[in-house]
């Protein structure tokens, strides 16, 4: 999109759409059905549920794709590696998504065998519980750490050619490195510190603003 002002309108309402459809999947629609405890006897019971969680996580990733690919033309102007990294990181972050929603799937269809299955069977697919569950976690710990990449990518490129204040993209900057090291912990047996994840919201809502009611600033760069 050659139109800064366009553009800039486009990121905001993709990004708005983002940070509305996270907690609706996470926390309304799955939370839940698929918790760690609870999904072998929750979740063939809620086909649709989970089937509009799958398609809303997978969007979820898509819209950063799009943002992406609505940036690439202005960011080109500046830095055409940084317009390629962002696109990178945004493709690997569907790629873990798809994956992570392979598992949901996986894990509903476990659930209704389970439902279907006798006390004998039943055992069995507790034990197999874990080994369904387990890398749907680990992919979604993996994505938001692509996510809090994607991030850290965009506010790179705001701050290093002023395309907003500098304030407002070293602010998110910070906030995405906070989210990175946020959802890393589990990696290494510690649990997620949500407060961490609130500072890169804050950040996304002043930019989706900043972006609606002054766009980005025009600045003369050739493409490096």
């Amino acid at each position: 999109m050659e139109n800064p002002k366009s553009a800039a309108r486009m990121i905001a309402f993709l990004l708005l759409l983002q940070m509305a459809c996270g907690p609706i999947v996470n926390f309304v629609l799955l939370q839940p059905v698929l918790g760690r405890d609870v999904f072998l006897e929750n979740a063939a019971a809620h086909p649709l549920q989970v089937g509009v969680a799958v398609l809303m996580g997978l969007a979820m990733s898509a819209f950063s794709v799009g943002i992406a690919i609505v940036a690439t033309p202005l960011f080109n102007r500046y830095s055409a590696a940084m317009a390629r990294w962002l696109f990178a990181i945004a493709v690997a972050g569907f790629a873990l998504a798809a994956v992570e929603n392979v598992n949901v799937l996986s894990m509903l269809s476990l659930s209704q065998t389970y439902a279907s299955a006798d006390s004998a069977d039943s055992h069995l697919l507790q034990t197999l519980a874990v080994t369904v569950t387990s890398p749907r976690i680990w992919a979604h710990y993996l994505g938001l750490i692509f996510a809090g990449g994607f991030a850290f990518v965009l506010y790179g490129v705001l701050f290093r050619f002023a395309l907003v204040p500098r304030v407002l993209a070293a602010f998110g900057l910070i906030a995405a490195l906070l989210e990175i090291v946020a959802v890393a912990l589990p990696l290494f047996g510690y649990p997620v510190v949500f407060p961490m994840l609130a500072p890169l919201g804050v950040a996304h809502l002043v930019l989706m603003i900043w972006l609606v009611t002054k766009g980005f600033a025009e600045r003369r760069r050739h493409a490096r």
